[in-house]
């Protein structure tokens, strides 16, 4: 399941981060070999952009009703130049969190994908994941994010001009199953359109204590 997360970053935080990340001092090692560039986790604008990405993330009703996560990765941040891309590749299913600082580990359930660059800004670099449905282009607006399986294949492709800018994100959720999460999701948003168009409240009731016992079920704490 592919879930498009709209306004994670509003206007002013978009625009302070892009800032922040103009002025960063970038890891070139990668772009001689057409990987595109890093910004280095232990840099003060790294840490800075961390600060404002995890509290966008943690007021996004959307995205926690997508992930339920347990843990959230450090973002990386990544740009992608005319030439730059990167290859179809499956994440790792254990990475060491860095946020910690004790080497704890943490499965990759899931990756999301913040953009700071909008479609305007840039030609090629379309992102491409492939799952059982199918193969997926994506490419969204400034702000928005993209989450996603980490077990799926995904690539970026070659950027033809300007330059593609994200942060990475991977996340361990307290359901392991993307199948759960995604009924889960749906039940949901079921949910909150039934709340929001006045249905009866024993229904409403009802359907929450199911939420919450499926929740219950399959959640690993």
């Amino acid at each position: 399941m592919l879930l498009h997360v709209p306004d994670v970053l509003n206007a002013d935080e978009l625009a302070q981060g892009r800032q922040r990340l103009a002025q960063a001092s970038w890891n070139e090692d990668g772009a001689a070999a057409g990987h595109g560039r890093q910004l280095p986790g232990d840099s003060a604008e790294a840490r800075e952009l961390d600060a404002l990405v995890s509290a966008a993330l943690h007021r996004n009703t959307t995205f926690f009703a997508g992930a339920l996560p347990r843990h959230i990765s450090p973002p990386q941040f990544r740009g992608y130049r005319p030439g730059q891309s990167s290859g179809a590749r499956v994440d790792n299913a254990i990475r060491i969190d860095r946020g910690t600082g004790d080497g704890a580990t943490i499965r990759t359930d899931l990756l999301a994908v913040l953009f700071f660059s909008g479609p305007d800004e840039y030609d090629g670099g379309d992102m491409v994941v492939e799952d059982t449905y199918g193969s997926h282009t994506v490419r969204l607006a400034a702000g928005d994010m993209i989450l996603y399986p980490a077990s799926s294949l995904h690539r970026v492709e070659p950027v033809l001009r300007g330059e593609r800018v994200e942060a990475q994100l991977w996340i361990q959720s307290l359901v392991r199953d993307e199948a759960q999460r995604r009924l889960l999701l749906e039940l949901d948003v079921s949910i909150q359109s039934l709340a929001q168009a006045e249905a009866p409240q024993a229904d409403v009731l009802r359907l929450t204590g199911v939420y919450h016992n499926l929740l219950r079920t399959w959640s690993e704490t």
